[in-house]
């Protein structure tokens, strides 16, 4: 199981494609977990969980790279 960033536009804005996806390197979720608070994989594996913007600069900290702002981020479990 690994961890996936998806991005929206907004949720008033009528496009709902998908707008940005991250597969995210295994290695990095012990310490996703712990930031966003979820004692593992299989606790989160309940449906995506939208990331607030703290969350999100610190999410593009964790795993070195920009994460975008303006867009609306969702966290989920893929197997």
């Amino acid at each position: 199981m690994y961890l996936s960033i998806s991005g929206f536009l907004p949720a008033e804005d009528e496009d709902d494609s998908l707008k940005f996806d991250l597969d995210l390197n295994e290695s990095y979720n012990s310490r996703i977990l712990q930031l966003l608070g979820h004692s593992s994989l299989n606790a989160m594996a309940e449906g995506e969980w939208l990331l607030t913007k703290e969350q999100v600069i610190e999410l593009s900290q964790i795993i070195g790279e920009s994460l975008p702002t303006d867009l609306d981020l969702y966290i989920g479990v893929l197997a």
